[in-house]
């Protein structure tokens, strides 16, 4: 599979690391310092491409992607993505294929961790005694304030009546990410908890995205 990354950052060396181990070819790398590379003949050949930029600039790129015929696996967060996702359903529509596949985290882990969050909230729905909270610990280079995982656990929590919560968000060090659910009541607590050992587990999920979705 022909892979474009857009965002050549530490994320897009290690998504170009694990797609070359899979077998893929990296046909073009697009950084800020090379956007006139998105007209160039390498990047419309890619089949797909991967986007981990900057909540400012991810609209626009996956935009120009479209552009040129290109799906896109996007793992930024911090911005709105539901008129993207809306005019995804339209081109599905006309295509028969996905052009954007968006989450807020592609770790293998924390999707588990989030159908556990949902089946928690399910079991202790009937009892009001506990009260749930979402704690989140990113390094300090990132963008967004709390972590577009925290907002979907909280996403989640809120589908069964649960408002209201209390995310915490700390920034420290070069903390990969460590997520957790909490539910307090006076007679106990409950945790449910994810910690990355580093960035390749999102990396690993967005090579595996893209492998669904190349045009």
């Amino acid at each position: 599979m022909k892979i474009a990354l857009i965002g050549y950052g530490k994320m897009g060396h290690i998504i170009e690391q694990i797609a070359l181990s899979r077998g893929h070819e990296v046909v073009c790398t697009i950084d800020k310092d090379n956007l006139s590379d998105f007209d160039s003949p390498a990047f419309a050949s890619a089949e797909v491409a991967i986007e981990f930029t900057t909540p400012a600039t991810a609209k626009d790129n996956i935009l120009r992607a479209w552009s040129h015929n290109v799906p896109v696996v996007c793992g930024t967060t911090g911005w709105n993505v539901d008129e993207l996702r809306i005019k995804n359903e339209e081109l599905r529509k006309k295509t028969g294929h996905e052009w954007l596949v968006w989450k807020s985290n592609f770790s293998i882990g924390v999707n588990v961790l989030f159908e556990l969050n949902k089946q928690l909230a399910a079991l202790l729905a009937p009892y009001t005694q506990y009260t749930p909270s979402i704690t989140e610990i990113h390094h300090v280079h990132k963008l967004d304030k709390p972590s577009g995982t925290a907002k979907t656990l909280a996403e989640d929590l809120q589908t069964y009546k649960f408002t209201n919560l209390q995310i915490d968000s700390i920034r420290e060090g070069e903390v990969a990410g460590i997520h957790t659910v909490t539910w307090d009541s006076p007679e106990d607590t409950i945790e449910i908890k994810h910690t990355a050992k580093g960035r390749q587990g999102f990396a690993l999920g967005a090579v595996l995205a893209a492998e669904q979705i190349k045009k």
